[in-house]
């Protein structure tokens, strides 16, 4: 019996020793991923006990907190104007998570980042006060863009040239972040299954062909390596252009637009395809891709801080690819990030202040924690070559394919696109627009690019001087305000 006895012990003491063992492991080593698990209510519960901080806009807050009525989460994320900021603040909903600002600063605006605990708060591990996120956005520039792309498909970028602040990222159709704080399943499952995608943040993370705003990269290239040595220099294009190794010709689409021979600024003036395509395959697509990429194409990392996707000018492409690429067409795409990045590089001598939208972080007594106003800037093209590239996109909206852009009182250069959408260009056209403006009374100056993918437009009148130059205009006109 006790030879039983003694063996049902031992047995019985294994077993509370692989519990204790368990136990410890589940503990010391499974407890942070549990902890973590975006399934664990805790999380939540910890998340919204307490008021969340703020993301501001123009020295007010476009974020909030309230008080629930039912449940086990305490408070929920509240949005002021939520529809015009979606595209800066994302949201943070308590069954969906969070997205752009408030996801990638979620730590700072829930209470848990180290440098807002003082002495007492790391000695009890206790949640600190909420910091804020200070923006750079121009509250009237978001809504002049916002209210000029009305209901039109498409998205518009605003950024200072001299300082890399961004004005304005809109996006359209948009979305109420408040409608899904709370987890309204009805409420998201429209908005994630709607054909137009309101939830797409279409200024940085919807790369498309960006038509002949992509000229302009092409012209710095001809420009910096000496193929022209000045815009008003004749080139060498026949119009129309016949694509090396194809039976094919590249044409334009106003056939009695003086582009035989043109110099760049005519060719920019009149959009000639005939001039860019030969001029790409003059320079070749290596250095057509060198000046790209100075500009920011092919960069899988540019954060503003929120990721933008990928702008793309491809590799490995034969004779008639690259020609159909100097008119950026084939597989070429950008953001309208990008190609505000383009303008805003030309307006500012050359140099490119790397774009931001957030200016500084701060605790919950308004200290700062962290600052971007000192962005570093790198020079893409010569002065020489920004100087000539500003007159001739001067002459565009002066007297060429952009003149719905003129602003009274300023100065305003811009190039307009229209690009291909589908097989054999089935589809609507997407309308384009790259610009900056200076105002001739105060300092103030801008760069601005948009896009229209889709409107109430007939196909027939589908441009970018027709739809995405008006926007842009509205944009600069609240930009350069005093």
């Amino acid at each position: 019996m006790n030879k039983t006895i003694r063996r049902a012990s031992v047995f019985s003491l294994l077993l509370v020793l692989a519990l204790l063992v368990r136990a410890t492991w589940v503990q010391f080593y499974d407890g942070q991923a549990l902890a973590d698990d975006k399934d664990n209510r805790r999380n939540a519960i910890e998340l919204y006990s307490e008021p969340l901080g703020n993301i501001i806009v123009g020295g007010d807050a476009v974020t909030g907190s309230a008080k629930t009525t039912s449940g086990d989460l305490a408070y929920k994320r509240t949005y002021e104007d939520g529809a015009l900021y979606a595209a800066v603040t994302g949201y943070s909903s308590q069954v969906y998570g969070a997205t752009q600002l408030e996801g990638i600063y979620q730590d700072l605006l829930d209470g848990t980042d180290n440098r807002l605990k003082n002495v007492m708060d790391t000695i009890t591990n206790k949640r600190a006060s909420p910091g804020d996120v200070v923006t750079t956005i121009d509250p009237d520039v978001q809504k002049a863009a916002y209210e000029a792309l009305g209901d039109k498909r498409g998205a518009a970028v605003a950024i200072d040239p001299t300082t890399g602040r961004i004005l304005a990222v809109v996006s359209t159709p948009s979305y109420n972040p408040d409608e899904i704080t709370t987890g309204n399943s009805e409420v998201w499952n429209e908005l994630t299954k709607s054909e137009e995608k309101p939830m797409t943040n279409r200024a940085l993370r919807q790369p498309l062909p960006p038509g002949s705003t992509f000229k302009l990269v092409v012209a710095a290239a001809a420009l910096e390596d000496g193929l022209y040595p000045s815009v008003d220099e004749k080139t060498d294009s026949p119009d129309p252009y016949p694509l090396p190794q194809s039976s094919d010709e590249l044409t334009n689409e106003n056939p009695s637009a003086p582009c035989e021979n043109a110099s760049i600024r005519v060719a920019l003036q009149y959009s000639c395809n005939n001039v860019f395509g030969k001029m790409a395959v003059d320079l070749g697509q290596d250095k057509v891709r060198e000046m790209a990429e100075k500009f920011g194409f092919n960069d899988a990392e540019q954060d503003v801080p929120v990721r933008a996707y990928e702008s793309v000018y491809p590799k490995d492409m034969d004779a008639p690819q690259t020609a159909l690429s100097g008119i950026g067409q084939f597989d070429v795409t950008a953001t309208p990030l990008q190609m505000a990045m383009v303008s805003a590089a030309i307006a500012n001598g050359g140099k490119l202040v790397s774009p931001h939208m957030v200016s500084q972080i701060t605790d919950s007594n308004g200290d700062t924690l962290e600052s971007y106003d000192d962005p570093s800037s790198k020079e893409i093209v010569s002065s020489s070559t920004a100087e000539q590239l500003e007159s001739a996109m001067q002459t565009v909206v002066d007297d060429g394919t952009g003149t719905n852009a003129q602003i009274d009182g300023a100065t305003v250069g811009g190039k307009t696109g229209t690009a291909q959408h589908g097989e054999n260009n089935s589809q609507t056209p997407y309308a384009w627009f790259t610009s900056y403006a200076k105002s001739d009374s105060n300092d103030k100056e801008v760069a601005v690019a948009v896009v229209v993918e889709q409107s109430d437009a007939a196909r027939s009148e589908v441009s970018g001087n027709g739809l995405a130059a008006p926007v842009a205009k509205a944009t600069m006109e609240a930009a350069l305000a005093d």
